[in-house]
């Protein structure tokens, strides 16, 4: 019996409760049915309204959207690397969207940083895609002269750790409020996305997903080997390309509007493999989507548990998550 069905229908139900959770949880107190009548717009109090409509709502779908495409990205790297360590961070791309931002934060004092700014909020996030993709087409030069994936992933790593040490250097030179500007961003937030911003990371992220769901013949054939995949008549260094650049460019616009988010994209695909039984990308693919989506949410309803008052910083709550997920998936393995 297909139980893929009653699984996805399970998902849906717990994405939609995560999802409705998560709006109506938070440091202000609003009662349950003020704050469903403020969801339906029907609040009489403009504050509840400006809580609800316009902090939490956008906040929940950008949680659904960042957990959902980072999990995408770490699925496709570690179909491709086929090391299920892999993830969108192990690259170098996240380093590489961090060491974008660190520039343009750097650049505060200087001349030029009043046209860049000019451009509002986009300029971060072109700041972020640039970086990312400085990194990928590093690797991209890389993998045209070598065509073990394995080699490609630790260059990848190394030039991660170097974008890494620049951003440190930059550090070292900021002033104290680019500083603090910066390291404010590190921490991860997804309350950051207003509207006006949505349509952009919304359009991207959908972009990069449906391009997946093209793909998803060419990923299943990834996972028997190169070798079976070009005797089959996969065009290896453009499909390798593909999944690059759709990794770095929807890593890259969630980075920039949320700051770096780690873990997430490496546990997720084993959690969907796990859930369904099946390394096959037409369930795990969805199902990926599903669970990233669930497990940001439930991080960032435990962000805003009201022990101080605070929000927690996303980035510290999904690596607590995170983490022990690793060594649960080191120790099943045993041997990398």
């Amino acid at each position: 019996m297909n139980k893929q069905p009653a699984l996805f229908l399970l998902l849906l139900l717990l994405l939609a409760t995560a999802f409705l959770a998560d709006i109506f949880s938070g440091n202000a107190d609003i009662p349950f049915l003020e704050a469903l009548q403020a969801l339906r717009g029907g609040s009489d109090d403009l504050i509840v309204n400006e809580i609800i409509l316009n902090y939490r709502l956008p906040k929940a779908i950008t949680a659904v959207i960042a957990g959902a495409a980072l999990s995408l990205s770490g699925l496709l790297m570690q179909t491709l690397f086929r090391n299920p360590l892999a993830g969108p961070d192990v690259l170098g791309v996240s380093a590489g969207a961090g060491l974008g931002v660190a520039l343009l934060t750097m650049l505060s004092g200087t001349a030029i940083y009043p046209i860049l700014s000019s451009l509002g909020s986009m300029s971060t996030v072109i700041a972020a895609v640039a970086g990312a993709a400085g990194v990928m087409l590093l690797i991209l030069s890389v993998s045209s002269r070598i065509k073990d994936s394995i080699t490609i992933l630790v260059l990848g790593m190394i030039f991660g750790y170097v974008a890494s040490a620049v951003v440190t250097i930059l550090q070292s030179f900021a002033d104290p409020d680019s500083l603090k500007l910066f390291v404010t961003w590190t921490f991860g937030s997804l309350g950051g996305v207003t509207w006006q911003k949505m349509p952009i990371l919304l359009s991207l992220f959908v972009a990069g997903v449906l391009i997946c769901f093209l793909l998803i013949k060419a990923l299943n054939s990834l996972l028997l080997g190169e070798h079976y995949a070009v005797s089959g008549g996969l065009n290896i260094r453009r499909t390798r390309l593909l999944i690059i650049a759709i990794a770095s460019l929807i890593t890259g616009t969630v980075t920039a509007f949320t700051g770096p988010i780690a873990f997430v994209g490496v546990v997720i695909p084993h959690f969907a493999r796990a859930f369904f039984g099946t390394v096959n990308h037409r369930s795990i693919l969805p199902a990926t989507l599903l669970l990233g989506s669930i497990l940001m949410l439930i991080c960032d309803i435990i962000s805003q548990i009201p022990i101080t008052n605070r929000t927690l910083p996303i980035n510290a709550v999904t690596a607590l998550f995170g983490a022990p997920m690793i060594v649960w998936v080191v120790l099943k393995r045993k041997k990398l």
